[in-house]
């Protein structure tokens, strides 16, 4: 039961209260914002790709409203990995005219346990749970609830003190941003301190994260998506998905990244076009996928992959993230002269051997908090500051 101290209004969630989602399905509960459209979602049954693009990273309800005491009642879906420890409920953050005004989590909800070592999943129904911020401001002002980048949610009701509005479209840039799990969230401490999230912060700009765990493929959707997608600024971060999966070799890898940006090119001509490459991952740089876990340590309950390819298999063909950041320069290269807006960052400016040094990651694949914070403040500088790809022009 919620609180009754509060005269509380409810509002529909609707697709004109979120940003950052790019469908919104009706459930039996109430609705659940999507980062891909159905009709892409249709192309491909793959779990881990369903489960990605379900995870709400970079969306976030955004009203209008005199409210002091806000309640959101949600359905999640934790992850639970057979042998591990349990991991930590989902963040919500809480933003008031753009600042971190409180944060909470609900418990309880569904559970999606997922055997590592044999890839089987076993989903159990949970009951809602309800999100509740008080004590804000009494004035009109912007609140801003970022849901769970890592915790798939359907929003079942909101509730408010007071009524609520559509925050007005402003002349924000938008930043459209696709890439894996690193670009998803992975380990972040909060959906407003995943790396793009930190970066959009620090540049002032309007994020839209395609960052989809496991799933950054150069899938032909994924590419249409970006296409089809309103917005002024785009990147797309290539390279270690591919690897974990041992899902193509170099023969099929050249055309596929060409045919990718050739889509997204029909949609946005002349937008500045970042490719990123591979961040420093030690267990790919030399030596081919697919990633595995290490059983070993899962048994002691601890997460760690490791690299199951040999890297005598480049010869044939097989990817590593050298091999890929390689060819990328090499295609980048080639198109720039047609293409100008077309850039290239080399993922190791983001996070390379001396940040691996002093950050190592924690489970072999991806950054923690700390680490996001950095690649985030890292992208900010690099890419939207004087001769950076995404550099604002000045009168």
């Amino acid at each position: 039961m919620h609180t009754t101290e509060h005269e509380w209004i409810t509002t529909p969630v609707t697709a004109g209260l979120l940003r950052g989602a790019l469908d919104l399905e009706r459930t039996a509960h109430g609705v659940l914002p999507h980062r891909l459209p159905a009709r892409a979602r249709a192309q491909c049954p793959d779990g881990q790709l369903a489960l990605a693009e379900s995870q709400p990273s970079g969306v976030r309800l955004v009203l209008r409203t005199r409210a002091t005491a806000v309640e959101l009642d949600t359905l999640p879906t934790k992850r639970v990995y057979a042998g591990a420890p349990p991991r930590p409920d989902g963040v919500y953050d809480l933003l008031v005219d753009g600042r971190l005004a409180g944060q909470g989590s609900v418990r309880g909800g569904s559970t999606l346990t997922v055997d590592m070592a044999t890839g089987a999943a076993e989903h159990r129904p949970g009951p809602v749970g309800t999100l509740r911020f008080t004590g804000l401001p009494g004035e009109m002002k912007t609140v801003e609830i970022w849901l769970p980048h890592n915790e798939t949610t359907e929003l079942v009701a909101l509730r408010t003190d007071a009524p609520v509005e559509p925050a007005p479209d402003h002349a924000s840039t938008v930043w459209l941003h696709h890439g894996s799990s690193i670009s998803h969230g992975s380990d972040a401490a909060s959906p407003t301190t995943t790396w793009p999230a930190r970066a959009a912060s620090l540049a002032g700009v309007e994020l839209i994260n395609l960052g989809l765990s496991g799933s950054a493929l150069l899938d032909p959707f994924t590419a249409r998506t970006l296409r089809d997608t309103p917005a002024d600024l785009i990147s797309v971060k290539i390279g270690i998905n591919l690897v974990n999966t041992d899902l193509m070799r170099l023969r099929a890898f050249t055309p596929a990244v060409h045919g990718f940006l050739d889509t997204v090119r029909e949609g946005h001509p002349t937008a500045p076009l970042l490719v990123v490459s591979p961040l420093l991952c030690p267990i790919h740089e030399d030596t081919p996928g697919p990633s595995a876990p290490d059983l070993g340590a899962l048994s002691t309950g601890r997460l760690r992959f490791r690299a199951a390819g040999d890297p005598a298999e480049r010869a044939s063909g097989k990817l590593t993230l050298g091999v890929i950041r390689e060819e990328l320069a090499r295609i980048v290269g080639q198109r720039a002269p047609e293409d100008p807006n077309l850039r290239l960052l080399d993922g190791r400016e983001l996070y390379g051997p001396a940040d691996h040094d002093e950050l190592p990651l924690p489970d072999g694949l991806h950054p923690d908090a700390d680490t996001h914070r950095r690649i985030g403040e890292r992208f900010a500088e690099l890419a939207f500051t004087a001769g950076g790809p995404f550099a604002r022009e000045t009168a």
